[in-house]
């Protein structure tokens, strides 16, 4: 029978080059997986992080296999980035990407006792790797531990692509459902029958068949079968049995759920035949100080999190995640959008295309029996590089091969905000979706619901999504008039009231998906004054605090009774007069300050505001509806903290005001120039960058359009320096003063080019 014995206590480690060792090294570092190097400096705010290569090694001893012939499996879930494995000396594999499992057979190359094992980690940048540049930290390391795993010499397939060794299919129809079964045997003579049983959620069986290991398909019945929804994850389980005769040599055991999915243009998603708007978030799988170095218990405290907030969907951004978190999606009801990190950056290279293809096999391959998985992403953001006939031709590709390695769902991509209405791209894929952030980057929050209706009115036959949108929220800055780019609490939750409400009145948007649900690593950023995070997360990145932002979804998606008093750690307060926000998903909130009925209002948007007189020193604010509460306590002070504010957000509006300010007149009505020999704003970024004087003027515009402080060769350069300033400009669109783009080219159009 297989044996899965994990390995992951004491291993000795380097944070060097070391080379392949002769023996257990006595002077490395002792640690315990799953393990990150960076799970510290991917993310304190030092502007960079540890790339290179280091080294882990263990002894095991071999697993004792009672039947002969029996085989030996390294199995690693995941290693970032690259990853060489030895035993005894001896390379037994080498693996290119650094989210998904694989394997080898060391049965060879094992002895009984002592076995040296030692595995070569690298995160450094690889030119045929994706992801090649992105807006988050690439943590090396094995980050999702190791295990042995020890079959007999007849087994379920361990070599192919990662995979679990068996199919599951499983379709409703009249009368129940049917599961369409295939597994995959190794090394079986005559001897051998598959055995098949399908239990139910209660452990009942619901099925049962044989089948020769050499025609292992077969399609069981399961009568009035239940259906996997988002509001009751029916799951049953499917074991598959190898038998020779009266002994079973290997088992593999798969949860599955059976359920019906579509997209309607018009109508959006469709589950079991109801139309199911999906409302989510994206999720990154790293913590504070953790990195991503989760534990299955790290993963499942996520999905609560999001489960607490009452969405029913998550995009896995921007890679395959763990095991354990798809499984947590099976068992809580999320519809998931799971994609590989084909993102940002686009590279002819030949390798890098066969890179895509194969962390594509491994993403279908390894999770084709998630019934929480209903899409398959094959891009983001991608065009943020240009375009080509290659690229488009590469993603036709990547799409045809999802479709035949699974033509049971759907496939999507994520276009960055810029790719055009009429992109080639757009009738590639079974579905689109757009990372838009209208109100943060550039233009505001009210052109969202504009700009939606009119791709949908000009594709109809299109169906559209919002695969990312947010803002940064930081819970230190608070603000009674917040304002785009001042980082606050009550801006972020300003825009996602906006946000929430678009969405909600749009359902043939097939989905949308919240940038972040947790804020992320990102070493490159610096902005807010919290460097070295994406702090756009409705939670903090140590899970510990719920920002406001996160409870207006709460209140839209979740049907549990809530109420939510808004700006509670806006504390002290200088006006007499303030304006108390309440969210609520009941018909009425009442508010009482000081022990005083203040008023009661019914939640328009499942919005309250009540004004509010409030004493001196502390106050004390309780909001009811139904059955539940809510309080706060807000002092009333002289002068609020300067902490409130962050210092450089006066100083970067005031540079934005007065940047196109030139001596002498700029006709705003005349157009541009763009003499011969001279630079302009169509030049790329890198070709800027050879001359000291232009790129001085350029990176000064780009921060004050954009906030992003750009550094050649340092940070998010990779993805940037394609662009030219006149496309990371237009990003920022309604949000600058007229002139701004103009006084840049006509400063720019001063120097000359550098030969």
């Amino acid at each position: 029978m297989r044996q899965v014995i994990n390995l992951n206590e004491n291993w000795k480690f380097i944070k060097e080059n070391a080379g392949l060792p002769a023996a257990l090294p006595e002077d490395w570092q002792t640690v315990n997986l799953p393990h990150t190097w960076n799970a510290v400096d991917g993310h304190d705010g030092n502007g960079s992080y540890y790339r290179g290569t280091c080294w882990y090694a263990k002894t095991f001893d071999a697993p004792a296999q009672p039947l002969e012939g029996g085989r030996i499996y390294i199995d690693i879930p995941a290693a970032g980035q690259q990853a060489t494995v030895y035993v005894n000396g001896q390379k037994v594999v080498y693996h290119e990407g650094g989210y998904s499992t694989f394997r080898a057979d060391i049965t060879d190359v094992c002895t009984e006792k002592n076995n040296l094992l030692a595995i070569e980690c690298s995160n450094e940048y690889k030119d045929s790797v994706y992801p090649q540049s992105a807006d988050f930290t690439f943590y090396g390391g094995l980050y999702r531990g190791v295990n042995l795993i020890s079959v007999a010499k007849a087994h379920f397939d361990l070599d192919y692509y990662g995979g679990p060794g068996v199919m599951v299919t499983p379709k409703p129809c009249d009368g129940g459902a049917t599961f369409e079964i295939e597994s995959f045997v190794v090394d079986a003579d005559e001897n051998f029958t598959v055995l098949y049983q399908i239990t139910d959620r209660d452990g009942k069986e619901a099925a049962y068949g044989c089948r020769p290991a050499d025609q292992t398909k077969i399609t069981l019945f399961v009568p009035d079968a239940a259906n996997w929804s988002v509001d009751d994850p029916y799951l049953y389980t499917v074991t598959a049995l190898l038998q020779r005769r009266n002994e079973t040599y290997d088992e593999v055991i798969v949860k599955a759920g059976v359920r019906s999915f579509s997209c309607d243009p018009d109508k959006g998603f469709i589950l079991n035949d109801v139309e199911t708007p999906l409302r989510g978030v994206s999720r990154h799988q790293d913590q504070l100080y953790k990195g991503n170095a989760l534990t299955r218990e790290d993963h499942y405290k996520d999905a609560a999190i999001i489960k607490e907030l009452g969405a029913n969907t998550i995009r896995l951004a921007h890679y395959q995640h763990s095991q354990d978190f798809y499984d947590a999606c099976d068992e809580l009801g999320f519809v998931v959008w799971a994609e590989i990190p084909f993102i940002s950056v686009f590279n002819k290279d030949p390798e890098a295309h066969e890179n895509c293809i194969s962390q594509l096999k491994e993403l279908i391959i390894q999770n084709y029996n998630h019934p929480s998985i209903c899409f398959w992403g094959i891009s983001n953001e991608i065009l943020i590089g240009g375009i080509s006939d290659k690229l488009v031709e590469n993603h036709r590709e990547l799409n045809a091969l999802a479709k035949e390695l699974d033509p049971t769902r759907l496939t999507t991509i994520a276009h960055v905000s810029m790719t055009p209405v009429e992109s080639p791209l757009h009738h590639i894929t079974d579905i689109i979706s757009y990372n838009h952030y209208f109100g943060w980057y550039g233009q505001k929050m009210e052109d969202n619901g504009p700009w939606l209706d009119m791709f949908h009115e000009k594709h109809p036959d299109l169906c559209l999504g919002l695969s990312e949108y947010g803002c940064e929220g930081i819970i230190t800055y608070h603000s009674k008039d917040p304002m785009c780019k001042d980082y606050t609490e009550e801006y972020q939750a300003l825009y996602h009231e906006h946000l929430a409400k678009v969405l909600n009145d749009r359902p043939y948007l097939w989905s949308s998906h919240v940038w972040n649900m947790f804020d992320f690593g990102c070493a490159a950023r610096d902005e807010g004054g919290v460097a070295g995070r994406n702090n756009k997360g409705l939670v903090t990145m140590d899970r510990k605090t719920r920002k406001d932002s996160f409870y207006i979804y709460k209140a839209y998606w979740n049907k549990e009774p809530m109420v939510h008093i808004c700006s509670k750690r806006y504390a002290q307060r200088e006006d007499e007069t303030i304006q108390v926000k309440v969210y609520s998903n009941q018909s009425s909130v009442a508010l009482c300050v000081n022990g005083d009925h203040v008023g009661e209002q019914a939640p328009v948007d499942h919005i309250c505001t009540f004004s509010v007189t409030l004493k001196e020193g502390m106050n004390i604010v309780v909001a009811k509806a139904g059955d539940v509460t809510d309080s706060a306590s807000f002092e009333k002070v002289d002068k609020e903290p300067e902490i409130y504010t962050l210092p450089e957000f006066g100083e970067r509006m005031e540079g934005v005001a007065n940047w196109f300010t030139l001596s002498g007149d700029l006709d705003l009505e005349a157009p541009m120039e763009f003499p011969e020999g001279k630079y302009n704003i169509r030049y790329k970024m890198e070709e800027l960058a050879a001359c000291p004087e232009a790129f001085d003027i350029v990176s000064e515009a780009v921060y004050l359009a954009t906030n992003f402080k750009i550094t050649p060769g340092v940070g998010m350069w990779d993805m940037m320096k394609a662009m030219s300033p006149e496309a990371m400009t237009a990003m920022a669109g309604s949000t600058l003063p007229k002139g701004f783009i103009e006084s840049l080219n006509a400063k720019l159009i001063k120097i000359d080019v550098q030969k």
